[in-house]
């Protein structure tokens, strides 16, 4: 057994973190902070210094979200890892897969980034890559990893 995975060892072959854009209503509450902030200076009100400490808080927040998981898809396995220790939230062996989908709404569709859901064979168990940027680029590469079907063999 330790001979087949030195001949074909894991390489990744794409790895993401959520994109930026995932967090567009962080950036909304933002601004709509800053300009209240903005607002009170102008009108010489004290309070505004805790409104634009308000906006670096949300923009911190935005930060520290995007990059607490990791997408991974390898040659062997689909891996949800936290960014930050590198731990392995959740993983699932290609050969276990049944589907991969695109979940994505119109207003996703707009921002360029969408929801790659992956389902496993036998079990209602789905792994969800949420607010992937261009996600036809991780589905594609998934689903040319996918074994091909008995059904389709033996159709051919």
């Amino acid at each position: 057994m330790a001979e087949s995975s030195e001949k074909n060892p894991e390489r990744i072959i794409w790895q993401s973190y959520p994109s930026w854009s995932q967090f567009s209503w962080l950036y909304l509450f933002a601004m709509w902070t800053g300009m209240r902030g903005l607002l009170l200076l102008r009108m010489n009100v004290a309070g505004w210094k805790l409104w634009m400490g308000g906006v670096v808080i949300l923009l911190g927040l935005v930060v520290a979200l995007r990059y607490w998981a990791q997408y991974v898809v390898t040659t062997k396995r689909v891996v949800l890892k936290n960014g930050y220790s590198g731990k392995e939230l959740e993983s699932m062996e290609i050969r276990t897969i049944e589907t991969v989908d695109l979940d994505q709404g119109p207003i996703a569709g707009f921002l360029g980034i969408g929801t790659v859901v992956v389902k496993e064979k036998d079990t209602e168990r789905r792994l969800r890559f949420r607010g992937v940027s261009n996600p036809d680029i991780p589905m594609t590469k998934l689903q040319a990893l996918l074994p091909v079907s008995e059904d389709v063999t033996n159709s051919v």
